[in-house]
Order: structure tokens, then sequence, then C-alpha cells
């Protein structure tokens, strides 16, 4: 908290950030203002209201703050910046972003807001450094309701590829380092973005339709067309990275695609060993790597639905019950902080090592043994 400490023009908001900011990390059951403002020691929850709706303060500083903590802490020289949006289910049509549209959350179409966030994935941990609200052209057309829901005036509508194209140039623009991006097919199948990253010089592994047409030496072809061409002997048995249930173990095998521009260009194809079923990834690298590395790249994507999953789970991602585009990003911004500070303690409890006459952190060994 004292990193985000001069954000604050007074005190008492920054107080009441702490207390916000503890009250997500809490185990209560629901997290909102009125609960969250009990827990504190309030009698009401106005004070929580008027943090998140009218205290001076600049999310978006705090954003830039969290994204420097991450990168410091959990600092990986090989690190991978995961790109996915997610959905919340909401009522009304009233609440900032919301309207009816498909969102993986549910995974149907259903009346929810939807938010592109970027992942920094380091071997030491990953979180969250950005994030940016979808914006419908429901919305961007209908100046009256972007102005009541808090919106600016000059809001445009811009695509989930464009959100991550802004957030990843936001992060390189600050002076952090990270050689690879990863996606799925939303940003994958988005050729201004792969553009984008390449003529940074950043290195992309993002999954693309099994309908995507790449350019061969041999003419144009659709993936799943191309898959079938693959010789038995090109494919390689690789794990793409640990995950609950031991290593993530696939068939892989990779494409050339020649190019006049400077780079390597690839398409990658992972084959599941057990029903056959087939993925596909477009890759760039200023420079030619080994398949190793690309699989690795591919593998990182997961870390994005974990933080999905325990950023909503431990810090309350998803329980704002805001209507205006200022609390959300407040309420979204000090919960990835709340996130980073756990994805640091597991890091560096992860890495400290256990006191001598213990195992896995208790005594060894066990008593009674």
């Amino acid at each position: 908290m004292g990193r985000i400490a001069g954000r604050f023009a007074r005190v008492e908001p920054r107080r009441r950030a702490a207390r916000l900011v503890l009250g997500l990390l809490a185990d209560l059951p629901r997290k909102n203002c009125w609960t969250i403002a009990e827990w504190a020691g309030e009698t009401t929850p106005d004070g929580m209201q008027h943090l998140l709706g009218r205290a001076k303060w600049d999310a978006d500083q705090v954003r830039d703050d969290v994204c420097g903590y991450v990168v410091e802490h959990l600092h990986d020289d090989r690190a991978v910046l995961v790109v996915d949006e997610t959905g919340d289910v909401k009522k009304g049509t009233g609440t900032v972003g919301v309207q009816r549209q498909y969102t993986g959350t549910a995974g149907r179409i259903e009346n929810s807001q939807v938010a592109v966030y970027l992942v920094y994935a380091g071997q030491r941990g990953h979180a969250a450094v950005d994030r940016e609200l979808y914006v419908a052209r429901s919305w961007t057309s209908d100046p009256d309701r972007c102005r009541a829901a808090g919106l600016a005036e000059d809001t445009t509508f811009a695509t989930k590829p464009e959100l991550a194209t802004r957030m990843v140039a936001r992060f390189l623009d600050a002076g952090h380092q990270a050689a690879w991006v990863a996606g799925d097919e939303v940003y994958g199948g988005n050729p201004k973005l792969r553009t984008a990253l390449e003529e940074r010089g950043t290195g992309y592994v993002l999954a693309v339709a099994c309908s995507h047409e790449v350019t061969t030496g041999a003419g144009k072809f659709r993936a799943d067309i191309l898959a079938k061409k693959v010789p038995k002997r090109a494919w390689q048995k690789l794990s793409a990275g640990a995950g609950a249930k031991g290593h993530r173990v696939y068939n892989w095998a990779v494409i050339d695609l020649p190019d006049p521009r400077p780079g390597s260009r690839q398409l990658l194809m992972r084959r599941n060993r057990s029903t056959g079923e087939l993925a596909y990834y477009r890759c760039y690298s200023p420079a030619s790597v080994p398949l190793t590395v690309l699989v690795r790249v591919a593998g990182s994507r997961w870390r994005v639905e974990e933080f999905f999953q325990s950023g909503k789970g431990l810090a309350a991602l998803d329980e704002h019950q805001v209507r205006r585009y200022t609390s959300w990003s407040r309420w979204v911004t000090l919960a990835m902080l709340a996130h980073a500070f756990l994805a640091v303690i597991r890091a560096d409890e992860h890495t400290r090592p256990a006191p001598r006459g213990t195992r896995g952190g208790g005594p060894w060994p066990p008593r009674g043994a």
C-alpha cells in the first residue's frame, strides 16, 4: 500500500483504500461495499462507495504501480504476456459496458460485462498488469448512455484485439520487457494485432481457427488441410508445462511460412495424444527459435485462466456492484493489486528454503510416526 500511497491526495481515501484491499483479501462469503465496510468496522458503505466513485485518485496510475510491482517481484527474462477476456453476468442495462454477448464464464450469450486483461506470466508466478473494459458499438453509438455511465466523451469502439494491442504497447512503452505474447483465436485471427507485435519485434504464439489460411511455398492452405499433409515422423512428443494433473504432454509439429519481411514465421500444430483433437497457432519471432520454445509459449496461455479463477475466487475481481466506469476501473484495479500481492507472497514462499528438520513446511517426521 505504501507503493500506491502517493496516488491519493488525502489521507482518508488512502487509508480507506487499504481497508478495501484488506477486505478483498478477507475470508468473506461475498465482497462488496456493504460487506467490506461492515468487516472494516464502518457503520455504512458510504465511505467505500465514495472511494470508488467520487474520491480524487487515478486508477490508471495505480494500475501502472501494480504493473511495476508485478514485474519487479515476478521478473523473468522468459516471461510471456498473455491476453484474454472474461465476462461477468449482470442484470439490467445501465451498468457500463453491459449488453447481451457471449461470455466464456457462462459458456453462452448472456447479459454481461466483458473486460480484456493482460497477464504477466513468469516462472515464479503470474498476475494481471493491465485491464480494458470492452465497450460495444451499442454503447459507443449512444453518447447519452456513455455519459450516464461515466465514459469519456471521446470513447470510441475498439475491438478486443485492439484493446490487447493497446495494453501490450502500454507495457512495453513503460520500459518493461517481455519477448512473447500469447492468446486465443480471438487475438490470433486478427492481422492488425500480429502486425503491431511484429513491428515492435515482439514474438507471439497466437491460436487460430482450423479454417485459418496461411501461405506456404506450395500455395495457400487452411490450417486443418496442412495438418493432414504433415508426415508422421514430423510430430514430436513435448510437454506444454505442468498442470494440475502433471505435465500436459501433446504431439507437436511446425511448418515454416515463407515471408520476405524480417523474422521467422510458422504455423504450429498441437495434437491431443488421446483424442487426436488438433489446435493451431500462428507464430512469429525476430530470430528463429527451437520448437520447444514455441511449445513453452503456447503452454503459457493457461496462466490467464488461472488468474481469472483465483482473481475472482480470492480477490473478488468479479464481485463489484458498481454501475459507472470510474467505479469499475477502481474496483478491478484494487482487486488486481490484491491478487498480485498474493502471487508475490506465494512466489516468495516457494523460493524460501524450508527450515532445517522440516519437509513441505511441516515437522518431519510427522508426529506419531
